[in-house]
Formats: structure tokens, sequence, C-alpha cells
């Protein structure tokens, strides 16, 4: 181990493995991580690009984009997640309906 330097970030783990990545700009993109760099450029393989709601632009919508295979610039990348073992719950701190 003399000589390597460990990285805050070990994506190694997640190649060829589903990964959600955020974007600066809003853009959310999932897809299988083909390869990176130190840079944190991505390639990713059948990607899929999540649309924003129209009415909300902090809510995702139903809609999706199909890009396939893309490069996603390291400069850009502000998450790095992977979509096996992830749910998304409900808001805990949203009052329940007639609370105040």
């Amino acid at each position: 181990m003399a000589g390597r330097k460990e990285t805050a970030l070990d994506l190694a783990k997640f190649v060829d493995k589903g990964v959600q990545v955020k974007l600066t700009g809003g853009r959310q993109v999932t897809g299988t991580l083909k390869g990176y760099d130190q840079l944190l450029n991505l390639v990713l393989d059948e990607a899929v690009e999540s649309e924003r709601d129209q009415d909300d632009p902090l809510k995702l919508s139903t809609k999706t984009r199909q890009l396939g295979l893309i490069v996603c610039r390291g400069t850009a990348v502000m998450l790095v997640s992977p979509t096996d073992g992830t749910d998304e719950i409900a808001n805990p701190f949203l009052a329940a309906d007639g609370a105040s």
C-alpha cells in the first residue's frame, strides 16, 4: 500500500453496476457505470435522464429520456450513488395533514 494514494471516493466497486448521478444544474441520470478517471469523468451506458416537473423544478416528473452511452464531465458531477439497495421514502419532516 506504500505509494498508493487512497481516495475518498472508490468507484471501482460500482463498475458494471447501476448508479444514479446528480449533476449541477439539476439534471439526474441513471445508468450502468462503465468507467471513470481521477477527474471524476464518468462513462455511463444505458443512461436515462429523469426530467424535471414543469410546475415545480425541485421535483422529478415521471417522464424520462433515453440517452444511451454518455460521458458525464467530472466538473458537473455532484453525487454518485448506487441504484441497488436504495429506496425513496416519504419526507418525515413534512407536517401531516391536519397538523399545524
